[in-house]
């Protein structure tokens, strides 16, 4: 579902405020979108920058209406692709605009309350989106991923609300530079309001190395252990790396 940007900050406080009680079979995440050429945008907005709730309702088709209307209500919606099918398709609805090849530069971290400040200032540097791949994805990870002790699994955010990445992606590596300060002063201007240090590892670029003991929270020195003893080596590498523990 297409909003308006200008209708950004509201969109968003319905998104923190809805997901909060959502049934768990509502998936969605707010995203900024530069508009693409594809048939249920209107030609006279392809270009234009929107912000989107990219939803998947699990459940009864006939009840989707009903769980989807908070959005509705939140602003007008001005394009949508809304209707049911495969979970196949609805996985590689985005696989044209992100084409093997691209630059990609992301940052990410972990929030616990999505503050009005916080709002703001996404909907500041949302504004500034530079490339029609680029985006900013505000997943919720609320709901059954909080009911997992934190120490059950490698991932120890179980207390995060939703999960921020900031995507960076681009053809021309002329523009490199461009593309990297955008990332990185969207990233400077919401992580103040994260409340932590850690966030989603699949979401970091190189240069956040250093993060991985906060990305895994109070699981980082088990799971240094672990490599230690089956990965010694550290041959798998080329991640957001858990390096070897040294032997005590």
């Amino acid at each position: 579902m297409f909003f308006e940007y200008e209708d950004a900050t509201a969109v968003l406080q319905c998104y923190r405020d809805y997901m909060a009680h959502a049934p768990e079979r509502l998936g969605c995440f707010f995203g900024w979108q530069i508009a693409p050429d594809l048939p249920f945008i209107p030609e006279d907005r392809v270009g234009d920058l929107f912000c989107v709730l990219v939803a998947c309702w699990n459940g009864p088709h006939e009840e989707a209406g009903q769980i989807l209307k908070p959005f509705r209500d939140a602003a007008e919606v001005k394009a949508e692709f809304v209707e049911v099918m495969p979970f196949p398709v609805l996985q590689s609805l985005f696989d044209d605009s992100v084409p093997k090849g691209m630059q990609n530069y992301w940052k990410a971290d972990f929030i616990t309350e999505l503050t009005d400040a916080a709002i703001a200032a996404h909907v500041e540097h949302g504004a500034k989106t530079p490339h029609i791949s680029s985006s900013m994805h505000l997943h919720a990870i609320n709901g059954a991923a909080q009911r997992v002790g934190a120490d059950e699994t490698a991932f120890g955010h179980r207390d995060k609300n939703f999960s921020p990445v900031i995507v960076g992606m681009w053809d021309d590596p002329t523009d490199n530079e461009t593309n990297i300060r955008w990332v990185k002063d969207y990233y400077e201007a919401i992580h103040p309001h994260s409340g932590t240090e850690g966030g989603y590892v699949n979401f970091m670029s190189d240069d956040d190395d250093a993060r991985a003991p906060a990305n895994y929270g109070a699981n980082y020195e088990r799971l240094a252990a672990v490599k230690r003893a089956y990965d010694p080596h550290n041959l798998f590498h080329v991640n957001q790396n858990i390096a070897p523990a040294s032997a005590s």
